[in-house]
């Protein structure tokens, strides 16, 4: 049975974690044998204007995945920001602005027809749940669709819309049981739905250079890494708040050094202490996670943190935000890292890792076996293919 992820951009050099998900997802399955394509939009990237059309439709292959672009239409921005900004603060929405916010997110009636065409022979795998994407496409053919929704406690989760989707397609694919059960809360199933644990392929098979990484961004000392997009969202503002803390408690014992998108407001009393590196090579990302004393991941709205499997395949420790369930939940079951929820306890991690580095690297090492022994490709590819042998058709 051919498989369709469909999602609302695509391509090879696009940041994000659902984006990367998407793409090593369907080049390992295409790899492994299996028929694969993506079902995507024109538009370039999350970033970018939502109504133009930065590709051209057309079908590519890229890194051996047939990619189909449809087109996008014109929509009211305005009506969909004023509502966005409300969900954003947390304020309720009526019905109607409901309607609004998925009708003027995205338009592609294009890619809905082709799904629609393409309902007898094809498993759609839609991916996140929140876009127009998963939202229209999803319903065309239920019995046909399978949603990795990437599902965080959030605003967004508790539309009403989305009742519309979770509980009515043919499975749900999660990445921790967190996820799940954030899932089983806000929308029970429909009997003979699936809903499994089927997690996320991490590259294992890179190795870090800490000496390298070093000398080239010039770090000496021990330091905290914070790899990812700089912003409110992944709960920035909070970590640079921690930290100006722990400087103003504890002196000038470490660094705090970030690596990814978005831009960071660094107060003027922790200036010398913290380095934003911006985008870098993926070999150097690998290198800053070696040498690394600890990777932070403060963010409450995470399904998996690809960051945090990272770390943990340097045999480098995390600490997570300990109001974040999914990240408390790897910590946890890999025991590879430690977790907090305020200034003192983020401090109290900190010092104790310093001071007990043979337990952080002991951490580090138990996170790595973590990883191997759960999200290694060739164990998500099988999950994959038992998944597709199960909703496939007889006869």
């Amino acid at each position: 049975m051919k498989i369709a992820f469909v999602t609302p951009w695509y391509g090879p050099d696009i940041p994000g974690g659902m984006e990367a998900e998407t793409r090593r997802t369907a080049e390992r399955l295409a790899a492994a044998g299996m028929e694969v394509e993506v079902l995507t939009t024109t538009i370039r990237d999350f970033f970018a204007d939502w109504a133009r059309n930065h590709h051209r439709r057309r079908v590519e292959t890229i890194n051996g995945v047939t990619v189909r672009r449809f087109p996008v239409e014109n929509r009211d921005q305005a009506a969909f920001d004023a509502v966005n900004w409300r969900l954003m603060q947390g304020l309720p929405i009526t019905a109607t602005e409901e309607r609004t916010y998925i009708e003027e997110m995205i338009r592609t009636p294009a890619l809905y027809a082709h799904v629609r065409a393409r309902c007898q022979d094809t498993l759609f795998i839609f991916i996140p749940y929140m876009f127009a994407t998963t939202y229209f496409g999803a319903q065309i053919c239920p019995a046909q669709s399978v949603v990795i929704p990437c599902l965080h406690d959030e605003s967004y989760a508790r539309l009403a819309i989305y009742r519309d989707i979770f509980p009515h397609v043919r499975a749900l694919i999660f990445h921790t049981d967190a996820e799940r059960d954030l899932a089983n809360a806000l929308f029970p199933a429909e009997p003979g739905q699936e809903r499994l644990v089927l997690g996320e392929g991490v590259d294992t098979d890179w190795i870090g250079d800490a000496a390298r990484f070093r000398a080239r961004y010039d770090v000496a000392g021990p330091f905290v890494l914070v790899v990812g997009r700089k912003d409110a969202g992944k709960n920035t503002p909070f970590l640079l708040e921690m930290w100006r803390r722990y400087v103003a408690a504890h002196g000038r014992r470490l660094q705090l050094v970030f690596v990814g998108p978005g831009e960071i407001d660094v107060p003027p009393a922790i200036a010398g202490t913290v380095r934003d590196l911006g985008f870098v090579p993926a070999q150097d990302k690998h290198d800053a996670h070696a040498a690394a004393t600890v990777l932070c991941q403060p963010s409450l709205h995470e399904s998996f943190s690809l960051a945090i499997m990272d770390s943990w395949v340097a045999g480098r420790p995390v600490l997570v935000h300990g109001d974040c369930a999914v990240t408390r939940e790897q910590c946890l079951k890999a025991n590879g890292g430690l977790y907090f929820h305020d200034a003192a306890e983020f401090a109290g991690a900190l010092n104790y890792l310093l001071a007990h580095p043979n337990i952080a690297d002991r951490l580090g090492r138990q996170g790595r076996r973590h990883v191997l022994a759960n999200y290694h490709w060739d164990l998500v590819v099988e999950r994959y293919r038992g998944l597709v042998a199960a909703l496939a058709p007889a006869g």
